[in-house]
């Protein structure tokens, strides 16, 4: 497995491990990670920290260049929040874990020239299913459903 998928997973975990949940992302700029976050949304009673803005966050404010060369890495297809920075910032390519429990605007993406990749990692898939099993009430406020 790619090492920034993994350091993307990584967070995922650590986000379930302190009751949130589990999405993570990296950011890397030229083979380094300059951001990385999970999606904090219950632990900080945040209603925007998703795993990528978190990372987005987390990079603090960086020239536009750097956005324009780097790679999202992130263990769920970005939602419609998320797909929105990625294309404010310019980033260029995402690397998606899986799909399958939650398609993103990956289409809306494609349309705007971003390169995706995604990957339908077992371990990011059954990570997801898992956790919308065991707290589906929290999983659908997270995706914006009753």
């Amino acid at each position: 497995m790619d090492e920034f998928m993994k350091a993307a997973i990584d967070e995922a975990q650590a986000g379930l491990a302190e009751g949130g949940i589990p999405i993570g992302s990296v950011i890397v700029h030229r083979g380094r990670i300059i951001g990385r976050g999970h999606n904090r949304r219950v632990q900080k009673g945040s209603a925007i920290l998703h795993g990528e803005m978190d990372a987005i966050e987390r990079a603090g404010r960086q020239p536009a260049q750097v956005y324009r060369e780097s790679v999202l890495y992130t263990t769920l297809s970005p939602c419609p929040m998320c797909s929105g920075a990625i294309l404010l910032y310019g980033i260029p390519k995402v690397v998606v874990g899986e799909n399958r429990t939650f398609m993103g605007e990956e289409d809306l993406l494609r349309s705007r020239g971003v390169t995706l990749e995604v990957l339908q990692d077992p371990g990011c898939i059954s990570m997801m299913h898992g956790f919308i099993a065991a707290k589906p009430q929290l999983w659908n406020e997270d995706i914006g459903e009753t």
